[in-house]
């Protein structure tokens, strides 16, 4: 499907897993890897111990126990256990990156020792800023659970009908190539657009993000942002949509991505980072050039008026050659239109111009997956 950009659907599951290992651990931000990836930034290395090229180490000799390990190499056809029940102090996609790197004599341990074994690696080898900072989110959500009032609760559990236009919702329901390609362009290489939602859940969900920042100000609360590059904007997940987002995902966009994406996991998607962006006057002006930290993204217009705001493609890169020049058959520009969805790879270099006048308001969802073995 993906003619351009370096990272081909033949490319090892294992240096995915590492990719994806370095993804989660150097992103543990507030909201469990949230932070874009620019291309400006440089991948990762990882580093040898006197185990051998093939193992992490952990843990400190002096505690009269044997020093913990991490093999470097993902176990092969190993399916990682969820943790998002435990109510641990660690993001469950991290721990569920980690354990597909555990020695072979702990994948048959209990779900209970495997993360007691991890969290005691990670109280090593993750910074005490980073152990914090996943601390802070959940106080941060549990403050906001615990006292905010939803304005449209009818928002925080899908009903098809409201949320989709109906063409979409038959061709999800037939459930086949045919029946997605009838209702989406592909203007550029792995770039779908469609149309899917109604006007008035868009007009609901922007005024619920209002009704939420509103309630912040009033109580002195400061607002997460999405990621490093937006100042504006909120967070879905935080203030209780995120039952709503992970169906939005599993019921309504795997099934895309399971047939658009699958050399990148698009069948095996399993968790998400879903939030709002603002653009116009005193808000964000534009978004710089960079790729996505997830494996497939979902961008909708919500509205409301505006001009300008136009989203630009330029291929796909591995990350030696995230700056490169574009070829003419990679360039692609896409002007919003309120319901309106963009998906895409999340490897894919876009950007977005100046809206230069009124109000954008726009749901992106990062669908990502934990890696799946060697």
């Amino acid at each position: 499907m993906h003619k351009h950009g370096g990272k081909k659907s033949k490319q090892s599951n294992s240096k995915s897993s590492r990719d994806h290992l370095q993804r989660t651990s150097q992103s543990i931000s507030l909201h469990g890897g949230s932070i874009g990836r620019q291309p400006e930034a440089s991948p990762a290395t990882g580093s040898t111990s006197q185990y051998g090229k093939n193992s992490f180490e952990a843990g400190s000799s002096s505690r009269g126990k044997e020093m913990s390990r991490l093999v470097l190499n993902p176990i092969k056809n190993h399916k990682p256990e969820s943790y998002e029940d435990m109510n641990l102090d660690i993001s469950s996609m991290l721990l569920s990156s980690l354990e597909m790197h555990l020695p072979s004599y702990m994948l048959g341990a209990s779900r209970n020792n495997k993360a007691s074994y991890m969290r005691g690696i990670l109280q090593d080898y993750v910074p005490p800023a980073l152990r914090y900072r996943d601390q802070k989110q959940k106080e941060y959500r549990e403050k906001i659970m615990s006292n905010y009032q939803p304005l449209h609760q009818e928002l925080y559990t899908i009903d098809p009908v409201a949320f989709f236009v109906p063409a979409f919702l038959k061709a999800i329901k037939d459930n086949t190539e045919q029946s997605f390609r009838s209702i989406m362009s592909e203007p550029a290489p792995g770039i779908f657009t469609f149309e899917m939602l109604q006007p008035r859940f868009c007009e609901l969900l922007i005024t619920e993000v209002e009704h939420f920042e509103k309630w912040a100000d009033r109580t002195k609360l400061h607002v997460m942002r999405p990621n490093t590059m937006n100042q504006y904007g909120a967070v879905l997940d935080d203030f209780g949509l995120q039952t709503m987002l992970k169906k939005l995902m599993e019921d309504f966009i795997s099934p895309l991505s399971k047939v658009f994406y699958a050399e990148v996991g698009g069948s095996t998607l399993d968790s998400h980072h879903g939030f709002i962006v603002e653009y116009g006057s005193h808000r964000d002006v534009d978004m710089e050039f960079h790729v996505d930290d997830s494996e497939v993204t979902l961008n909708v217009c919500l509205g409301r008026q505006f001009s300008g705001g136009e989203l630009y493609f330029r291929g796909m890169r591995c990350d030696k050659h995230l700056n490169t020049m574009g070829h003419s058959e990679e360039i692609f520009d896409y002007s919003h239109v309120p319901g309106c969805a963009v998906l895409h790879h999340g490897r894919h270099r876009h950007g977005a111009r100046a809206t230069i006048a009124g109000h954008r308001v726009n749901l992106l969802l990062w669908c990502r997956r934990a890696p799946q073995g060697a």
